[in-house]
């Protein structure tokens, strides 16, 4: 059953409401207090009388629609359909940039992203069906950076579910990544280590002129010199053709970019020291983009530096990024995966909650 009323939110719009089993969905329109950035979103909403344990949604690296479409694949509508089923609300919303919502993704830093999810949380403290003491956030892969910042920022977080987030330093989670992905890639063993050398070399570099204005330059002064080096190292290893290339280009505009400069010098330690709310954490072990049980580390020893013991980690076997079944574990295999999100991750989602809120 369908139908449409018209409801004040921070904006006057009209809502879309659609019944299933056990919840309403509805299309949800507001404002940030903040700056000029209009969200919008899906609220699911149980049925009964509430008020209700929420949850806001916080996607990772990438313009991403609000159902968390990826591959082929809609990880948060999934989530939020199986959370609203057991009885608590979530919001999801598009990136900046995306759908409904304003904004510039390409100007935006995860700092930015943490705001987005505080303006999130202060949208549902005003919705009557919505617990205000009991509003949470759910964050993926660069996602759990967003909502540890907006954590440590804010006391109206109530509670911290990350999924495949990381929980490390920014510049370690970079030289991590990009070997975890080496490794696993098709390459001869010296193509692999002159990936991890450049890489690791563009990385440092990067970080120590992050503040700079000639972070560039010392971007192509660092390749360069790597180049030559590179250029005699291959002519010794007789082969008949360099298939290896470093993307420059691509890279420079990255690196240079508000987003990197920020991410790079983000600081695991010191922002989960502040964060003194519940917190669950779940990796998949086969996670390519976000060492699982590494970050799972972090996020127990991080908090518990701030005081914080309240933290559950659980490492799930056979697992990729998006919490997927898997057997290669890359990025080529998701789109061909029938699968939907891990339903062992769900119930210890669900079971955490219920012990909680």
């Amino acid at each position: 059953m369908e139908r449409k009323i018209i409801s004040l939110f921070v904006l006057l719009l009209f809502g879309h409401f659609t019944y299933a089993q056990s919840y309403r969905s509805e299309d949800v329109l507001f404002s940030s207090a903040k700056d000029s950035i209009t969200y919008g979103g899906t609220l699911t909403i149980p049925s009964g009388k509430g008020p209700f344990t929420a949850i806001v949604m916080v996607s990772g690296t990438g313009k991403q629609d609000r159902d968390g479409t990826m591959g082929g694949h809609k990880i948060f509508q999934d989530i939020a359909d199986g959370l609203s089923k057991n009885g608590y609300a979530v919001l999801r919303l598009d990136d900046r940039g995306v759908g409904k919502t304003t904004g510039v993704y390409e100007k935006a830093t995860t700092l930015d992203f943490a705001n987005d999810a505080l303006a999130a949380v202060a949208y549902l403290r005003g919705r009557k069906e919505i617990n205000a003491k009991k509003i949470g956030l759910l964050g993926h892969s660069e996602g759990g950076i967003a909502i540890s910042i907006a954590a440590a920022n804010s006391k109206q977080v109530a509670f911290l579910i990350s999924i495949a987030g990381l929980a490390s330093n920014g510049l370690d989670a970079l030289i991590r990544q990009n070997r975890d992905l080496v490794a696993n890639a098709q390459l001869p063993d010296y193509d692999k280590a002159r990936s991890n050398q450049i890489n690791e070399l563009m990385f440092q570099t990067a970080y120590k002129y992050a503040d700079s204005a000639n972070m560039e330059a010392k971007l192509n002064e660092t390749y360069n010199l790597w180049k030559v080096k590179d250029d005699a190292y291959f002519k010794t290893l007789n082969q008949p053709f360099d298939h290896f290339r470093f993307p420059i280009y691509s890279y420079l505009k990255m690196a240079t970019s508000f987003w990197y400069r920020f991410f790079i010098q983000y600081n695991a330690v010191k922002t989960l020291a502040q964060i003194k709310v519940p917190v669950l954490a779940l990796n998949g072990d086969r996670d390519l983009m976000v060492a699982g049980k590494e970050n799972l580390q972090h996020w127990k020893e991080y908090t518990r530096q701030g005081g914080n013991s309240d933290v559950e980690t659980m490492l799930i076997p056979n697992l990729n990024h998006l919490f997927l079944p898997c057997v290669t574990c890359n990025q080529a295999e998701i789109p061909t995966i029938k699968a939907g999100f891990s339903d062992v991750a769900m119930k210890l989602m669900i079971n955490w909650l219920k012990k909680r809120f």
